[in-house]
């Protein structure tokens, strides 16, 4: 895929639909700025938004992706299996975001009790005290080293890695 090819094909499709680049990106709940982007290959459009952005111009998801016009339209299959493939990926990202929550919600807790130990604990350091704070430190920089390794680019490295030592492959 070309992305800079792409981009032009959805720049000269928001012109034949007479849109400004700050209209469609209210149409598509994004920013000018990101519309921009799309449209000088930068960056691509997920692929929800491609979904939507097919129907829009009313052109073949293929044609996108080549970033030029074919003479078939859009295969209703074709459309269903994305709109499926889009589904799907919006879970999975809320699955994560659901994970993420947690894990900020138990982190948060961890420290406050970690505080509370340290600030309102017994003087002389109680036993029962310090291994509570220690857990709870623990804890909390456990899940802000999880939450750094996952959200760094270089976590799908790490995930292939694991895909190669466990014999899976991404086909």
């Amino acid at each position: 895929m070309d992305q800079q090819k792409i981009g032009e094909f959805l720049k000269t499709l928001r012109k034949e639909k007479n849109l400004t680049q700050e209209e469609l990106a209210d149409k598509m709940n994004v920013s000018r700025r990101t519309v921009s982007r799309w449209e000088t290959g930068s960056n691509l459009p997920d692929l929800a938004i491609l979904v939507e952005l097919a129907d829009l111009y009313d052109v073949d998801m293929r044609e996108i992706f080549n970033g030029e016009r074919k003479n078939e339209t859009m295969d209703k299959e074709l459309k269903e299996t994305m709109l499926m493939a889009a589904d799907y990926t919006d879970d999975h990202m809320q699955k994560v975001l659901r994970r993420f929550q947690l894990m900020f919600g138990a982190s948060t807790v961890c420290g406050i009790i970690y505080l509370i130990g340290l600030f309102v604990g017994p003087e002389n350091g109680s036993p029962v005290f310090d291994f509570i704070s220690g857990i709870c430190l623990g804890i909390m920089f456990g899940m802000l080293i999880i939450g750094i390794l996952v959200t760094d680019r270089h976590f799908a490295k790490i995930t292939e890695w694991k895909r190669s030592l466990l014999g899976k492959t991404n086909k």
